[in-house]
């Protein structure tokens, strides 16, 4: 049976079909059932029989016919009936599977049909719902669902974000949700509501961790400044500050805080307190000052307002400038001085026409009740009348012209004079006219002569000759001014020169005084050598430990200066020579491999036999300074020294994996004292002049150096040197084997030294050896002491600059010559010249430069008494 509707019609047309046709076969068995009766029970008009039964058959079979239908009609009836059974079954079974996975979805789900009314929602969608007590039922607009939404609490924050795909939402229990909508085929709409909570966490955590390494390059590029700075907040107390604010004001680390108000701080430096609220005399705010602290530094303070209500202060040394500045007082006085007495008007215009220097001469002319003219323009000082006839002269000094002319003019107070004025431009280095000189002489005494004389031509003569004497004495005096002028300048010239040469001087005596400067540091290290080969126990060896490797920083500072004077003064002539890379490279991997080590660095190196064209002196020095570089720098990782061929030339390079130089920095570095350090690393000992040493010479060998750098990933130093090819010489005396630590027990030593500290340090540290050891200072005192003749001795150590005129080499030359058997010799001097190098290597000398460190002299004595 169909089941009908609501309104009492079959629910489905199939339903239909069946219940017309069950109602059809109904009425054709009544039709039948009334035939058979009419039939069977007719007796009034009873036909024949054949009759009757060919009426009773026929009608038999149309009640066949119709059971035949009616049988088909129930069969597709039934079928119909069984499909549509299984398709309420799959329909049922396709909705259940689609609740299903509707509610297995993580996200909140619901679907709207075409009037945006809600028809299904999962449980995650009303697990929102629950904490603000509201239930969303099915027929539920859009709109009701985010009006209650909003008036219930459930969203506390919306965001919209256009570049986004869709809009967030912070609930009431503290959960952040993405809302996505797309609309259906039907005009309908599902919404999905995604937890995005994990996502806006992790967020905001990278955003604390950006805003903390943003404090960390800020904490660390202030401490990288060269000025003072300290940052105040709008309570008065600091909040960032730097290592120099504290030591320009002259407090230590732990005094300073921000928990201690600003102007308490201030109050225990001697530096004044300068802030943005701080007035001077008239009520102006003073927004820097200048401060001078007992020691003598000038501090320069400036303070700056920011916008939250806080402040910055920098404070700056400004001593040097301020020294500068003094000097150049000095100086303008001077030439004030000299200006002022030269008899002509001297002034110095700008290319604005303001007047920015005057001698008394020119301001006693032009200026009116003596009111000062600097800063004043020429057509504040002249007449309209004299400015203009000025004007075209004045825009030729301006357009790069020389300008020299003549013309009588008066002054404020009327009196008529006759001037000669030259104006002579004044160039930057770009060629611009920046302004131009004035000078003015007062030519009326010979103008007027000049006319007198004219007159007296003119009238009378024989007054020619009075008058041309008197013009004559005239241009005297003129040639005199002019030689007066040039005499001023040439002063002025010779001035500039003295400078010079005070400089030049200053670098050549630094370079010639190196083995004075060196003599005290030799002996010292030579004592402290000594000590450390006895036993003091742990705490006195660390003293000496200390004390040697503070004796190695001041060695190393000082050979640098002593270094860079030498090349600047030019003491310091390379000796270029064909050799083989083997032993250079090896000796120097070998020497900063232990040091690499230290600091926790890998040193790789490849080696190389090439034969090249250079001073090896001089190019191992560009290598160890490449070296000490990578390591001083490199925090972590590893540093590789080797070698590329590139045409004729062979590339020697240094890499390393530290943290790069920034690209405007590359060429500074090689700047005398300039350092780049990278932010947060630790100080260093150095002067910052390895690399000015490098520059000067790779110059002087006419080697090219190149760096190249990436930030974060390392750097590579590289020095190009020619190829060359080795040519037969003769074995120099100061190759010497590498880490030999023979034995010396025994051995007799001769020290021949002008200072007596280091015969005393150098015979402490060969008895420590085991040696025995005779010291003298000249060869006087050494022949007093022994026979230079039959005396046994095995070496001489003598340094070469000795008293009165006296050097080592003639004192060594001397007793090998009274001797049959030459002694062996190790000359020991601080002088690194050529010139030296080559007369000690003539005489066949094994030679070395003071400061003497005791592992190389113990190498060289072994070979020196290999055959003892």
């Amino acid at each position: 049976m169909p089941v009908p509707s609501e309104a009492g019609e079959p629910s489905d047309p199939r339903d239909q079909r069946i219940a017309e046709l069950e109602g059809e076969n109904s009425r054709l068995r009544r039709i039948r059932d009334a035939l058979i009766t009419r039939v069977e029970s007719s007796t009034s008009h009873k036909p024949e029989p054949y009759s009757a039964f060919e009426h009773s058959v026929i009608l038999a079979e149309q009640v066949r016919e119709r059971t035949e239908a009616l049988n088909v009609a129930m069969d597709d009836l039934k079928a119909s009936n069984k499909a549509l059974s299984r398709a309420r079954v799959e329909a049922e079974t396709t909705r259940q599977r689609l609740s299903d996975a509707i509610e297995s979805i993580a996200d909140g789900f619901v679907l709207f049909d075409h009037q945006h009314r809600l028809i299904q929602a999962n449980s995650r969608f009303r697990s929102y719902w629950r904490g603000a007590g509201v239930d969303i039922l099915p027929g539920t607009s859009v709109a009701e669902v985010k009006t209650l939404a909003m008036t219930s609490g459930l969203i506390v924050e919306e965001h919209t974000d256009p570049d986004s795909e869709g809009t967030v939402y912070l609930l009431s229990n503290q959960r952040w949700v993405q809302m996505t909508e797309r609309s259906t085929r039907e005009g309908g709409l599902v919404v999905l509501y995604s937890d995005i909570t994990d996502v806006k966490n992790s967020e905001m955590a990278r955003r604390e961790e950006a805003l903390a390494e943003k404090s960390r390059l800020l904490q660390a590029t202030v401490d990288n400044l060269s000025q003072g700075v300290v940052l105040v907040n709008r309570a008065g107390y600091p909040e960032v500050w730097n290592h120099r604010f504290l030591s320009l004001i002259g407090l230590a680390a732990h005094q300073v805080s921000g928990l201690i108000p600003f102007d308490d701080l201030m109050a225990s430096s001697e530096v004044p307190l300068l802030t943005p609220a701080t007035r001077v005399q008239g009520g102006d705010r003073a927004l820097d000052e200048v401060h001078r602290r007992v020691d003598g530094t000038v501090i320069e303070i400036k303070t700056h307002l920011m916008p939250d209500g806080g402040f910055v202060n920098t404070y700056t040394d400004i001593t040097e400038r301020y020294r500068y500045a003094e000097t150049l007082k000095e100086s303008e006085r001077w030439i004030r001085v000299v200006t002022d007495h030269v008899p002509a008007l001297i002034a110095y215009v700008g290319a604005d026409l303001s007047v920015q220097f005057c001698n008394k001469v020119y301001e006693a002319w032009y200026s009116t009740d003596r009111a000062p003219l600097l800063g004043r323009t020429l057509a504040q000082i002249h007449s309209e009348e004299l400015y203009q006839r000025l004007l075209p002269h004045v825009r030729e000094a301006l357009s790069g012209q020389s300008v020299t002319f003549e013309f009588e003019e008066s002054n404020s107070r009327g009196e008529q004079r006759y001037m000669l004025r030259s104006y002579v431009p004044n160039l930057d280095s770009y060629g611009v006219v920046v302004g131009f000189f004035v000078m003015i002489r007062d030519i009326t005494d010979r103008r007027r002569t000049a006319l007198a004389l004219q007159q007296a031509y003119d009238n009378l003569e024989r007054r020619v000759k009075e008058r041309t004497s008197a013009l004559t004495g005239l241009n005297n005096q003129l040639r005199q001014e002019i030689n007066e002028r040039a005499a001023v300048e040439s002063r002025l010239r010779d001035a500039k020169l003295e400078a010079e040469r005070a400089n030049l001087s200053k670098t050549k005596f630094l370079a010639a005084v190196s083995h004075d400067l060196l003599q005290p540091l030799n002996a010292a290290r030579l004592f402290t050598s000594a000590l450390l080969e006895h036993s003091f126990g742990p705490r006195a060896e660390g003293l000496v430990r200390s004390v040697s490797t503070s004796l190695d920083d001041v060695e190393n500072l000082l050979g640098t200066l002593v270094d860079i004077s030498k090349l600047d003064a030019g003491v310091i002539k390379p000796d270029v020579t064909a050799f083989d890379l083997r032993d250079l490279l090896n000796n120097i991997a070998r020497e900063f491999r232990q040091m690499a080590t230290a600091e926790g660095l890998e040193l790789a190196f490849v080696p190389s036999s090439a034969v090249v064209r250079s001073d090896s002196q001089l190019l191992a020095r560009i290598l160890r300074n490449f070296l000490t570089n990578a390591i001083r720098y490199t925090g972590s990782g590893r540093i590789l020294l080797g070698c590329r061929r590139r045409g004729d030339a062979l590339l020697l390079q240094v890499w390393d994996t530290g943290p790069g130089i920034p690209g405007d920095k590359l060429t500074e570095i090689f700047q005398e004292f300039k350092r780049i350090r990278p932010a947060g690393s630790p100080p260093d000992k150095g002067l910052g002049l390895g690399l000015a040493i490098v520059d000067k010479i790779a110059r002087m060998l006419e080697h090219r150096v190149t760096v190249s750098s990436e930030e974060g990933r390392g750097s590579v130093f590289s020095v190009e040197v020619p190829l060359g090819k080795l040519e037969p010489r003769k074995p120099q005396a100061e190759r010497m084997l590498q880490g030999s630590t023979g034995d010396l027990e025994g051995a007799l030593v001769w020290v021949v030294d002008n200072d007596l500290a280091i015969c005393q340090g150098m015979a402490t540290l060969l008895e420590g050896w085991g040696c025995q050891v005779l010291t003298a200072v000249s060869l006087e005192d050494l022949s007093a002491k022994v026979d230079l003749t039959g005396a046994d001795v095995d070496v001489i150590l003598a340094d070469y600059h000795l008293d009165n005129d006296e050097n080592g080499v003639d004192v060594v030359t001397e007793v090998n010559r009274l001797r049959t058997t030459p002694v062996p010799v190790l000359m020991i001097t601080a002088n690194y010249s050529n010139d030296l190098k080559q007369h000690i290597r003539n005489r066949g000398y094994l030679l070395m430069n003071k400061p003497v460190k005791p592992l190389k002299l113990r190498s060289a004595m072994n070979h020196l008494l290999q055959g003892r």
